[in-house]
């Protein structure tokens, strides 16, 4: 591009010039005003719980029985629910969760599906469920066994109050249930067993498993909202007791701490679980080989296990005779959190190495971002197929072959998995935000707070989740079937980029680029200690986000939160200014030579080739002063002007003038609609760069297209707009000056068929074996 020469006046205001356009659109740094609820006693305008915050407990003392036999569960229990509201009460609302899988439940009536010439088994079967799930209620009573009314609508059941619940006071009642388990393999699911028919064995992972208090709070009352399946599950904290009893040679791992190791463990499982209350390394207390055992031998007895949890909001358990049990110690301050997994055979040789250090890591990493974690025991349970969380215990998938080996997607899809359901004891088993409602608020932070452990867990590890990159593909596709994120889970189209990938993405730009670590780091550890134990809104991470860190973040919130914009910014012109030096001897002959080439053309040459045949030339009688002159020549006249404008300079002008300083105006234009900061990077045609990071609120007086003029002592040679892919723009190609297109690249291959569970054929483990 040819230099323009300018006198340095001019150039003092083009730094400040914005394109003169009408810009139509709202602007996008006005504040979230409307759109947040209004701080009031319960909740600050900081964020903060305020001084008349208040919320219910439920305690609960259950009994169940596991039928190993006929896959059902049988349960007892009493609720005693705390009015600790300033309300009166005349009812209150249960969660039959189970009742989602009932033959009439609306999860199956709104189900979409079509058909095709090729359908699965499974495909089928969902479209006619033919599995008698949901709860049977033996009754519902008072304390004294009176019964009590209670209507059941769907997942939910109301029971009368005899007489209204005073603020302060509490309510016992008695439930007893029973029902029939699902296959997890077949029917789908959180929970439910998965049957090995090998050996005749089962894994039970069981959760919402009990008629569970629903949540009442200032924000919205009872949170009824059915449940169709993708909404997970908002609750009230408590303590709880808990008998299970199941097959006498099965192992049970559960939220909580063990009561009566005595009855269930043997003397020598009882040593080595004491042993791993102090050990920095995994401990087996029951090995492999002796899970072989039980797995043949099927004992017809029945044991009770007793567990107690304080102040968690649910509970959940795993029972089977084909569990490896293994435990380690993770120290914290003046206690001690012991880390266990249970799997079965089928999961080594994976499991025994990665599970429960992966379990210590994460609890130690999320402690670091957040609060140090509070509960007595994490624990991991492997299943196939499934990833899902609840207090102190979690199941996780990822199982290698059948001969031992697995794929690399396999052991980090294990470590992944395990590390997502573990850190979810912060967000939202602590952190206890409105799953029903808003999935992002947990399932987003926690995939946030996953990535940095995994980032945490060893060099280059490949996160499928986290940078800016892996959400363009969802960022730039139909928004027709995008949804912004703060929409209800059970109304998103693609809920894994919705809730997990976007606001995942979202959170490490705040904290890489638009806030810096040391802020972000600081209010995002602050949010999670106001509300940890408590119920958060959507409104109180925002705000928190911005009172402890003092960064304006509206702009951000609106843009990636309330909107289904995109990031694509392009580098739309760039004009190159070096400022005129006033000298005569350099301007003039740059004015000359400008001149020629703006006035090369392809008549210029061939007339300039028959000069001779020129009137003028042929008739030198018609020349005259201007025949001759050359205005380029540099007079003594010129010389003398050009010494008096230097000494009317003062020696800072003169410096500035003689700096021969090269300005870039470059116009930007948001393409995609969200504003974000600009990183731009400056490479000189001496080898060296130069990165400038300039913040979002430059987009603040227009939304689309906006100039900036750069300086620099040396010559550009070429400019790249987000050098280091931190703003998920979907467009790379608009990014350079001068333009440099990306490749996009395509693979060639032939089909195969071939080993491998996940990966289509067999993994590099099998190909070494193979190749000795």
């Amino acid at each position: 591009m040819k230099k323009i020469c300018f006198i340095i006046g001019f150039l003092i205001f083009s730094g400040t010039l914005l394109i003169a356009q009408e810009n139509t659109n709202k602007n996008k740094f006005r504040q979230l005003k409307q759109e947040l609820a209004t701080p009031n006693v319960y909740r600050t305008a900081s964020g903060a719980p305020g001084h008349e915050y208040w919320q219910q407990k439920a305690d609960y003392k259950i009994d169940i029985r596991l039928d190993d036999e006929n896959q059902r569960i049988f349960g007892e229990e009493i609720v005693t629910y705390h009015n600790q509201s300033p309300d009166v009460l005349k009812y209150i609302w249960l969660q039959l969760d189970q009742n989602m899988r009932a033959m009439d439940s609306d999860t199956y009536k709104t189900m979409t599906a079509g058909l095709s010439e090729r359908v699965s088994y499974r495909q089928l079967k969902r479209m006619m469920p033919d599995f008698d799930g949901g709860f049977k209620l033996d009754y519902v009573r008072d304390i004294n066994g009176n019964d009590l009314p209670s209507t059941v609508n769907k997942t939910m059941m109301r029971i009368d109050l005899p007489q209204p619940l005073q603020p302060g006071n509490t309510f016992s009642f008695k439930v007893k249930w029973w029902y029939n388990i699902n296959n997890r393999m077949t029917d789908g699911g959180r929970s439910g067993y998965e049957y090995f028919e090998n050996e005749d064995n089962y894994i039970y992972t069981i959760a919402q498993f009990y008629p569970r208090m629903a949540v009442y709070n200032e924000v919205e009352g009872w949170q009824h909202k059915q449940f169709l399946g993708t909404g997970e599950f908002t609750l009230p904290f408590g303590d709880y007791e808990v008998s299970i009893t199941v097959p006498a040679d099965h192992i049970v791992g559960t939220t909580g701490l063990i009561q009566n190791t005595s009855e269930v463990l043997t003397d020598e499982q009882q040593k080595r679980f004491n042993k791993a209350k102090q050990a920095d390394a995994p401990v087996f207390i029951v090995s492999q080989e002796e899970a072989e055992k039980a797995e043949k031998a099927k004992a017809k007895k029945e044991k009770t296990w007793v567990f107690k949890a304080e102040n968690v909001r649910d509970f959940a358990f795993a029972s089977s005779r084909k569990f490896i049990w293994d435990a380690m110690a993770v120290p914290f301050d003046d206690r001690t959190v012991l880390a266990m997994s249970f799997y079965p055979k089928e999961g080594n040789p994976l499991w025994e190495q990665y599970s429960t250090r992966v379990v210590a890591h994460t609890l130690k990493t999320y402690s670091k971002f957040t609060f140090d974690y509070p509960y007595p025991v994490a624990i991991s349970v492997h299943t196939d197929r499934i990833g899902m969380e609840y207090p102190m215990i979690c199941f996780n998938g990822s199982r290698p072959e059948s001969d031992g080996t697995y794929s690399k997607r396999t052991k980090y899809g294990m470590i992944g998995v395990i590390i997502h359901e573990v850190g979810h004891n912060f967000f939202p088993m602590i952190v206890n935000s409105d799953e029903r409602q808003w999935t992002w608020m947990d399932e987003g932070l926690n995939t946030f707070v996953q990535f940095l452990t995994e980032q945490e867990w060893e060099p280059n590890y490949p996160s499928s989740k986290g940078f800016a990159s892996t959400i363009v593909p969802y960022m730039r596709g139909d928004k027709n079937f995008i949804s912004p994120v703060m929409t209800n889970s059970e109304s998103v189209w693609n809920l894994g980029s919705n809730a997990y990938s976007k606001p995942c993405v979202a959170l490490n730009i705040l904290r890489e680029t638009v806030m810096g670590r040391e802020l972000f780091d600081y209010a995002f550890k602050e949010y999670a200690q106001r509300w940890m134990f408590k119920h958060p809104t959507p409104a109180d991470f925002f705000r928190t986000m911005e009172d402890a860190s003092g960064v304006d973040l509206d702009w951000f919130w609106r843009g990636w939160f309330y909107t289904t914009d995109h990031c694509d910014i392009a580098i739309d012109r760039v004009k190159w200014y070096q400022a005129s030096t006033k000298n005569p001897e350099i301007e003039k002959p740059l004015q000359e030579s400008t001149e020629e080439v703006a006035n090369s053309s392809i008549t210029k040459i061939r007339n300039k080739q028959a000069a001779g045949e020129t009137y003028l030339s042929q008739n030198p009688v018609a020349e005259d002063f201007y025949t001759h002159h050359n205005p380029y020549e540099v007079t003594e006249k010129d010389k003398e002007q050009y010494n008096k404008f230097l000494k009317s300079l003062t020696t800072e002008e003169r410096q500035l003038l003689g700096a021969n300083l090269n300005f870039y105006q470059i116009d930007f234009k948001n393409i995609g609609g969200l504003v974000m900061p600009l990183v731009i990077k400056f490479e000189f045609i001496d080898g060296t760069e130069e990165i400038q990071r300039i913040p979002a609120e430059i987009w603040r007086k227009n939304n689309v297209e906006i100039s900036k003029v750069f300086m620099f002592d040396k010559e550009v040679s070429q400019i790249s707009l987000d050098p280091y892919l931190e703003t998920a723009d979907t467009d790379l190609n608009n990014n350079f000056w001068p333009e440099k297109k990306q490749a996009t690249r395509f693979e060639l291959y032939k089909s195969r068929y071939g080993r491998g569970r996940y990966s289509g054929g067999s993994n590099p483990m099998q190909q070494t074996r193979e190749e000795k």
